[in-house]
């Protein structure tokens, strides 16, 4: 069941859909609102940044990623998001947007898995010049905040069937089957992450051999599939542990599926090249 009224409290622009849209005239919180939210949070919602002109730095899951003139980035749910102390280049849109008005979309986006493993997408001026033309129509509508919630998930649908092309388009090559099976290999793992699934039934679960899936995960994010699952859930580790570190090593192991907490620092120590401990004094 999706999570509802994630949003921060006089969070929305819209009497009755979750969303936000920021411009450099436009929707800015106020001082004491974006104080509460922090630089650093565990997302409750969908972000999106589209730089018009100049250049911005995001830090998502404790790694940054520069984004220029015509490139957007977006971080999901759950996600460790640290806003940059600098403005979003000369020019930009910022969008946000929980679970419960994605959920009225009419349609699902792939590209909101990540499953290429990357948040940049960059986009060529005339596709530019249609994310722009759409965002000033959202701008427009949220300018009002009784505006029928129908006509903003209407070009909502828009800019994110936009985006979806874009993230897409240089894999186009491979054909649809192999990706849809990739996105159907996170889309497990997540689900599954902590009963840890082999690799066996990953593959009859996607009707592929294992041979096969280990190509698609490999081409895809440069790693095994036991890599990838792994690596997925030392992140999560490194997630709970930034907003938790009260946290035993032992309770974490157990609530991550390990049964030898041993085991799980020293992959975490493989996997990092950090120790828990040396992970903290980072974080301090």
């Amino acid at each position: 069941m999706r999570n509802k009224n994630l949003f921060p409290e006089k969070f929305s622009q819209n009497n009755q859909l979750p969303i936000r849209l920021v411009t450099p005239d436009f929707g800015h919180l106020s001082t004491e609102t974006a104080a509460k939210l922090g630089l650093t949070h565990r997302l409750k919602y969908y972000f999106f940044l589209f730089v018009l002109d100049g250049h911005s730095q995001h830090t998502i899951d404790l790694d940054t990623i520069e984004i220029g003139k015509h490139e957007l980035f977006f971080a999901l749910p759950h996600q460790i998001q640290q806003y940059p102390a600098t403005t979003h280049g000369s020019n930009y849109y910022k969008l946000r947007f929980d679970e419960e008005c994605f959920s009225r979309l009419p349609k699902q986006f792939p590209f909101l898995l990540n499953p290429l493993n990357h948040q940049k997408i960059s986009f060529s001026s005339a596709a530019a010049g249609r994310l722009t033309a759409i965002f000033e129509i959202l701008l427009s509508l949220l300018s009002i905040a009784d505006t029928d919630p129908e006509l903003i998930l209407a070009h909502v649908n828009s800019l994110l069937t936009e985006m979806n092309t874009a993230y897409f388009a240089a894999d186009r090559k491979l054909g649809d089957d192999k990706i849809e099976k990739f996105i159907g290999f996170k889309v497990f793992v997540e689900n599954n992450l902590t009963d840890h699934p082999s690799i066996r039934s990953i593959a009859e679960e996607l009707a592929v051999s294992t041979d096969s899936l280990y190509q698609i995960v490999k081409h895809f994010s440069g790693l095994s599939p036991k890599e990838f699952i792994t690596n997925r859930l030392i992140l999560e580790a490194r997630r709970r542990l930034y907003y938790n570190e009260r946290t035993s090593v032992k309770e974490l192991a157990f609530d991550l599926g390990f049964n030898d907490p041993d085991y799980f620092s020293r992959l975490f120590k493989k996997v990092t090249g950090k120790t828990i401990a040396g992970f903290f004094q980072d974080l301090s």
